[in-house]
């Protein structure tokens, strides 16, 4: 009994060691500072990320907020990401077994009568046996272990998936409902056009029935009607569609949607602080994804390499066995046997060394598709913040073009009405104006998803 306590300890030792080679985080070319940084945020890079706000924090309009709190808890894009999980949960309770040994118990009792043969007169038998057996396949080499971590790798790689999930949820659903706005403002503006003019129609006719004006007027006048009115019926409907899309985005059937803030009215700085690009490593659950996904791979080439060496298997079987019931459980009724076996590959026609191979190879493909995510997430970064900051000064000048445009259209009205002008420079002053105001509309919206944009990239929306 001491040799077999010994044995098993050694054998314990022994297998704390493991094949192949562990993990360490590859290098990444990480930049100072974003581009597209505004000149005092490159100064000091040190400043808090906007990533690292909560999502409530960043979009503070409360119909908004309660859009996005009932996507996260309804959306059919997060409740499958979170049945990943349990998945990959699962396997690694699978993959891990495999480390223990397996005990099997067993009880099983015949009863049997022979009938008279020619030379051999009746007679009848009984056997009964209860028995507890243990396999055990020994990972000497680390091939359960490695398999094992690559299992809570990939377990990793889902839960951060859920959380990219979320953050593009959270963007989704902000820029769907901003989208949203924007065409609510261009109907109020396209209502509120027909409306003045047909004021103004009215007052044409009313004189070309004078005699104050020609009828030419009126055919003009009647033209600026028809371009308002007629782009609110496209505007009615691309309003339904989009709340269709949100209502999806909900995990809900197609509905109307609750708005809250007007679109002139949402929230947001003029600068947004990127912070530090080496904390985006941490922070975009896309890259702790792919770096969970490396840490797999790495770790199947030890499960690779542990096919090279011996495998061993211990058993062991331990009961009862008698013919009679009673007596089962006697001392002379005891029995036992433990053994082993060792398996050495010495020929599988490449099989092991190509498995390697892959598995080697399949790690660098994952180290290159890590060492990519974090270069399009920088790109991504500078790309939102360049557009942030250029769609903001463009909203500038678009309200700058729309007030001037507003007055041109007002002194054209005033001159026409006064017999200064013709009624052509009213049609096309107020064409001018409608479209400065439609444009200023789009540029307000462009500003925000600029925001939404820069908040997905720097890796927020996830935190609960």
């Amino acid at each position: 009994m001491t040799k077999l306590t010994a044995l098993l300890l050694g054998i314990l030792l022994i297998s704390g060691c493991a094949v192949g080679p562990n993990y360490k985080r590859p290098s990444a070319d990480v930049p100072g500072t974003y581009r597209g940084a505004m000149p005092q945020q490159a100064a000091q890079p040190a400043a808090a990320s906007l990533g690292d706000q909560k999502w409530w924090e960043v979009f503070q309009d409360k119909q908004l907020q309660d859009l996005i709190h009932t996507a996260l808890q309804q959306n059919y894009d997060v409740r499958i990401a979170a049945t990943r999980i349990l998945e990959a949960q699962a396997q690694v309770g699978i993959t891990r077994a495999d480390q223990l040994p397996s005990i099997s118990a067993g009880a099983q009792a015949v009863n049997q009568r022979s009938p008279r043969q020619k030379f051999f007169p009746p007679f009848e038998t009984s056997a009964s046996q209860v028995d507890v057996s243990l396999a055990w396949n020994l990972d000497f080499w680390g091939q359960f272990r490695r398999a094992t971590e690559a299992a809570r790798a990939n377990l990793l790689a889902n839960q951060w998936a859920r959380e990219a999930v979320i953050s593009t949820l959270v963007s989704d659903v902000a820029t769907a409902y901003f989208q949203l706005r924007e065409l609510d403002l261009e109907l109020e503006i396209s209502r509120r056009t027909l409306a003045s003019r047909q004021d103004s129609l009215q007052l044409t006719q009313t004189l070309a029935n004078g005699g104050a004006t020609s009828m030419l007027d009126v055919r003009q006048a009647e033209q600026l009607v028809s371009t308002a009115a007629e782009a609110i019926p496209d505007l009615e409907r691309r309003i339904e569609q989009q709340e269709n899309l949100l209502s999806t985005l909900l995990g809900s059937n197609p509905g109307p949607i609750a708005r809250g803030a007007s679109l002139t009215e949402q929230p947001h700085a003029p600068d947004v602080p990127a912070g530090l690009p080496s904390s985006l490593l941490e922070r975009r659950p896309d890259i702790r994804e792919a770096e969970a996904q490396l840490m797999a791979a790495n770790a199947q080439i030890g499960v690779a390499k542990a096919a090279y060496f011996p495998q061993i298997t211990l058993t062991a079987n331990s009961g009862y066995q008698s013919s009679a019931l009673t007596s089962l459980f006697t001392g002379p009724a005891g029995l036992w046997n433990f053994g082993g076996s060792l398996v050495q590959p010495i020929f599988a026609g490449g099989r092991i060394r190509s498995g390697v191979k892959f598995s080697e190879a399949r790690q660098q493909e994952t180290v290159l598709m890590y060492q990519q995510t974090i270069q399009q997430a920088f790109r991504g970064v500078s790309d939102a913040l360049v557009e942030y900051h250029k769609d903001r000064e463009f909203r500038q000048y678009q309200q700058q073009l729309a007030l001037s445009a507003q007055d041109a259209a007002q002194l054209s009205e005033m001159r026409y009405r006064g017999g200064a002008a013709s009624y052509l420079e009213v049609l096309t002053n107020e064409t001018n104006y409608f479209a400065g105001e439609l444009g200023l509309a789009q540029a307000q919206l462009n500003e925000l998803l600029g925001l939404v944009r820069i908040y997905r990239n720097l890796g927020g929306g996830w935190q609960e």
